[in-house]
């Protein structure tokens, strides 16, 4: 995405801020995940996003065909037993503009993240230099799961 560092960092510490002040007692299956316990039949995995800009600075946007073509050549290989992928509206600030554009959102359930992070990261710098991307936003949260 086009976001700068900056923005990203800001925008992340008011998400953790707003998230430590509406923390309760009360175990959520986020926080339960977090802390390692899942419910029974829940598994604790790891929920991966990436969130990939589709505006090329002077050239137009990544079409729905090279974006396929990416998923194909760089995330199916690494991933192959699944993911998903969700159309989104991306905003960000940019400098005192604000600035939209169509996202792709790329989910991953790993169960252990510490093993796929070379994988994404490979992913993730194929996309920056295939379409010339400043950025791209990655996630990872806990959660739990069951493939019922």
């Amino acid at each position: 995405m086009g976001m700068r560092d900056v923005s990203l960092r800001g925008v992340l510490a008011a998400l953790i801020v707003v998230g430590a002040m509406g923390a309760g007692s009360a175990a959520t299956p986020a926080t339960a995940a977090g802390a390692g316990a899942c419910r029974t039949p829940l598994e604790r995995w790891t929920e991966i996003g990436l969130y990939f800009g589709r505006d090329v600075a002077g050239v137009g946007e990544v079409s729905e065909r090279q974006f396929r073509n990416f998923l194909a050549a760089e995330v199916t290989p690494r991933f192959p037993d699944g993911l998903s992928v969700l159309d989104a509206a991306g905003q960000f600030r940019d400098g005192r503009r604000i600035v939209r554009e169509r996202t792709k959102l790329v989910i991953l359930l790993v169960p252990k993240p510490a093993e796929v992070a070379r994988k994404v990261a490979a992913i993730v710098e194929a996309y920056k230099t295939r379409f010339r991307q400043q950025s791209v936003l990655h996630t990872e949260t806990a959660v739990c799961l069951s493939f019922d």
